[in-house]
């Protein structure tokens, strides 16, 4: 793998950094090495990019904040993709143009200075925008998928494309791009609607103060664990069975919040599947309701 990241080095993508903890770079704060970052600073490069990577068959991942992420304690030999150079953002009325690496919580605050409604439901999702489009992000019956009107694509086979809500294939948590793990988001067009500051920020507030009461936020964690299945709740199937404040290691099932796993000091990656996993089992067992995981495991093979 050395070989390979000197010579990437050597092709001015962007910058490089090696042996880098995954620790610093997901918000569960858990995670073994990965071999190298990439940067690239533009389309151009990621391409060439991506061709090398492909020609000689090495391990990759596009990552975002790491916000829906549980990579394993093992060393990641591969590379890790950054697009947080891809950051450009143009507002033009109602419409903003966005570049994939954008922060999601950044672009809430935004939008609310320039009085553009829509998106206040991301004002507490830590990821960038191009991982909020490939998980279709959402909070408070609202998500990504309502307000992305295009989507800027990199294609496997190397072209750059853009791609309609309707293609995207938006549904509860998922979109096209979890089915189809080639294609790459780049940039998203964002239709909001105009709306009147003040009562845009007494919302944000609002829902700040909500999070703060009903969300183990003071600890590392990636938001909810578990999707909610349909005409229920996760948090409340998981609470039901006395799980709250479970402990595996370092990791626990919140006592705030039966949803959320917290690492509450120094836990593994194994600590967290090891719970997430256990309360599939449980709640399988009593309810014969198998709980779908949001977040995605890397590395685990």
């Amino acid at each position: 793998m050395k070989e390979h990241i000197n010579k990437i080095k050597q092709m001015d993508i962007g910058k490089v950094i090696e042996n880098v903890s995954l620790k610093e770079h997901t918000t569960y704060k858990v995670g073994g090495i990965a071999s190298c970052f990439v940067y690239p600073t533009n389309t151009k490069k990621l391409i060439k990019l991506l061709k090398y990577i492909k020609q000689n068959k090495i391990k990759y991942k596009v990552l975002g904040n790491g916000s829906n992420t549980l990579f394993s304690d093992n060393t990641y030999e591969g590379v890790i993709i950054k697009l947080d150079r891809f950051d450009e953002i143009e507002v033009k009325d109602n419409i903003i143009v966005v570049g994939a690496g954008y922060n999601l919580m950044k672009l809430a605050s935004f939008a609310m200075r320039k009085s553009l409604a829509g998106l206040e439901f991301a004002s507490g999702i830590p990821g960038t925008v191009g991982g909020a489009v490939y998980m279709n992000a959402g909070a408070y019956k609202s998500d990504m998928g309502y307000i992305v009107k295009r989507v800027k694509v990199l294609t496997p086979d190397y072209r750059v494309i853009t791609m309609t809500n309707r293609e995207l294939d938006f549904h509860y948590r998922t979109s096209f791009f979890q089915k189809n793990p080639g294609y790459i988001c780049l940039e998203a067009t964002i239709g909001l609607t105009k709306g009147k500051k003040e009562e845009l920020y007494k919302v944000n507030q609002e829902r700040k103060k909500r999070r703060l009461e009903t969300q183990p936020l003071e600890y590392p964690s990636a938001g909810s664990v578990f999707r909610n299945p349909e005409g229920l709740f996760a948090g409340k199937l998981i609470e039901d069975l006395g799980l709250k404040g479970l402990i595996r290691g370092g990791a626990q099932i919140s006592n705030k919040h039966a949803n959320f796993i917290i690492n509450k000091g120094n836990a593994k990656a194994s600590d967290i599947k090891e719970l997430i996993e256990f309360t599939q089992e449980a709640v399988l067992d009593k309810y014969n309701i198998k709980l779908k995981v949001e977040q995605e495991f890397v590395n685990w093979e």
